[in-house]
């Protein structure tokens, strides 16, 4: 599909009150069919448009903020548990199942979890980099946040805050608060206890379906490793593996091929 026919997406964002706490997410809109996409830590729904871009008109992306991130409110826990309710809420709030489901990172173990437990909403699998087993061992790779202030009186002063290199990452995603002053897109440390609950084996789920499956693993600094995405290939039924030039977020670091690998992928959906 070339850039002529491919119209951006007009995306629109929404709220579902799930007993007094709010789960926000966009929908990318278009007349295609719908792709569910679940972000990781650090990231929010919107971080999908490119995506939403590159898959369109074909395909409709809906994705939400996960607990805790973005617009989506904090909550006392991220257990698995917890975000596989938030997901399986939205589906049926939403009237969709079953559908492709996109994860990246622990978006994509929740992903394949959620195919696992709740396998009549999930037609297909997209894993970007969603490990089977993360080790329990040592500490969170993303303890640096810690070091974050969550809130500052002021944008800039919360820029500063986060230094030359993280400043340009989340500077776009700062969040306005109602009293004027300015929050980070996620709380440090509720992002780091989440991250710790991703951990474990988690290998019995990621076998336990064989819906179609593509598994995008990226060459350069991947948190999945080269040889555990191709177990993971080579032991569940149905399941392409892609490796693409590019880092940990692939859909960002190659737009177009992931775009590409992922739009081969659905094309090939009854």
């Amino acid at each position: 599909m070339n850039a002529t026919t491919r119209a951006d997406p007009q995306p629109v964002r929404s709220d579902l009150d799930l007993g007094g706490r709010r789960l926000s997410y966009v929908d990318f809109g278009g007349p295609g069919r719908p792709l569910l996409a679940l972000h990781g830590h650090l990231s929010e729904g919107q971080g999908f448009a490119g995506v939403a871009r590159e898959l369109g008109p074909e395909w409709r992306v809906i994705a939400p903020d996960l607990r805790g991130h973005g617009d989506s409110d904090r909550t006392p826990e991220y257990t698995r548990e917890g975000y596989l309710a938030d997901v399986v809420a939205l589906l049926e709030h939403l009237g969709l199942g079953p559908v492709p489901v996109l994860g990246h990172s622990g978006g994509a173990i929740t992903a394949y979890q959620l195919a696992a437990r709740h396998p009549h909403l999930v037609s297909a699998l997209i894993n970007e980099e969603g490990a089977a087993a993360l080790s329990t061992e040592g500490p969170s790779p993303l303890a640096f946040v810690l070091g974050f202030p969550y809130t500052a009186p002021s944008r800039e002063e919360l820029l500063a805050s986060l230094g030359p290199v993280f400043g340009p990452m989340f500077g776009t995603r700062l969040r306005e608060l109602p009293d004027g002053g300015w929050r980070l897109p996620f709380h440090p440390q509720d992002t780091v206890d989440s991250e710790t609950l991703v951990h474990g084996d988690h290998w019995a789920e990621w076998l336990a379906t064989d819906c179609p499956a593509l598994l995008v693993a990226g060459s350069r600094m991947p948190c999945l490793d080269a040889d555990l995405a191709k177990a993971m290939a080579d032991r569940r039924p149905r399941t392409r593996l892609v490796f693409l030039d590019t880092d940990h977020f692939a859909h960002d670091g190659d737009p177009a091929g992931f775009g590409t690998a992922v739009r081969e992928f659905l094309a090939t959906l009854a």
